[in-house]
């Protein structure tokens, strides 16, 4: 019987050696030649400052965008007040020539780091920012099977369990807080001016949009609450009384608190310990509240004393700063 020699060969080492040098040296020249494609893009099309302040008011005067332009969350025994992630998206759009990249730099069994990036073309500014992805969540249940990393109580006296992520919960939280530093990045980018534009223009939309039926407005908002797995009844004890109660103050104070959930700024529980009706009976009552609740008085009794000279004066603009990353504030 003939005997048929195999003429197949594997490739040898330095044949996969040079294929792989070849590859990433084809992959850095893609970048470089991106990168240069954008920059004189920027160059020739150069950003109109007045004309990014027109659209970016325009966009303030929709009252579906102006109510989602804010979020309130609490920090440190504080309140943070701040734009939004989907603020700083339409910011970025108005803008144009803004560079936005984001690569994991490091990764292992329980974090995963990335660098975030936003650079301005037109200045060649970058704005970078680490953000570190640490791979557990928090669960008020746990499911069959699942072991607890750790347990805490939290605010209502409930359990807390600490437990790995799942890819799926992975990737929320990754993109949640490269979303976020996205937004602070952008905001710096923004004049300071325009954003105190865009707040007054955000304020007066909302403000006349609810002033028009604010127990409307509220059972919209307690839909947006149920979808969060908020039931209405938790939100009426939050407040203290029935939502065809509800005045339009409340209305915007509710909204905030919903933007700062979706955007992942604050938890329920979070939101019911810092804005609770609790600190109010006990103040009521001459008993001594937390020193949590105490100083979230009176920051807002500061914003309330800062806004008065607005309200008497139609021609003095309300002054609020942007709040960066909570921590930096989604």
């Amino acid at each position: 019987m003939d005997i048929v020699p195999n003429t197949t060969h594997e490739p040898s080492l330095p044949a996969l050696s040079a294929q792989g040098e070849t590859a990433s040296t084809a992959a850095a020249v893609q970048a470089k030649t991106q990168v240069e494609a954008r920059y004189m893009m920027a160059m020739h099309r150069p950003r109109s400052l007045m004309q990014f302040r027109a659209r970016l008011l325009d966009a303030c005067k929709r009252p579906r965008f102006a109510e989602t332009a804010r979020y309130a969350k609490p920090v440190g025994g504080g309140k943070v007040v701040g734009w939004s992630i989907r603020f700083a998206e339409e910011c970025a759009r108005s803008l144009g020539n803004l560079l936005v990249e984001s690569a994991v730099i490091y990764d292992d069994a329980g974090i995963r780091i990335l660098r975030v990036m936003v650079t301005d073309l037109e200045t060649n500014l970058t704005y970078p920012t680490d953000v570190t992805v640490v791979k557990t969540v928090e669960r008020s249940k746990l499911k069959d099977g699942q072991v607890a990393i750790k347990t805490r109580t939290n605010s209502n006296g409930r359990p807390t369990y600490l437990v790995e992520a799942s890819e799926d919960d992975l990737l929320n939280k990754q993109n949640a807080l490269i979303s976020k530093a996205i937004r602070t990045a952008v905001l710096r980018v923004v004049p300071g001016d325009i954003l105190e534009e865009a707040l007054e223009q955000v304020e007066d939309t909302v403000r006349n949009e609810d002033a028009k039926d604010p127990a409307e407005k509220a059972k919209k908002i307690a839909d947006a609450f149920y979808g969060l797995g908020v039931m209405p009844d938790r939100l009426e004890a939050l407040l203290g009384h029935p939502l065809a109660q509800v005045s339009p103050a409340e209305v915007t104070k509710m909204r905030t608190w919903i933007t700062a959930m979706k955007d992942g700024d604050a938890s329920w529980g979070d939101i019911e310990e810092a804005f609770g009706v609790e600190t109010q009976k006990q103040e009521a009552a001459g008993q001594p509240v937390s020193a949590k609740a105490s100083a979230l008085k009176e920051k807002l009794a500061q914003r309330r004393a800062a806004k008065q000279p607005t309200e008497a004066a139609a021609d003095v603009p309300s002054e609020e700063a942007p709040s960066r990353e909570p921590g930096e504030e989604a």
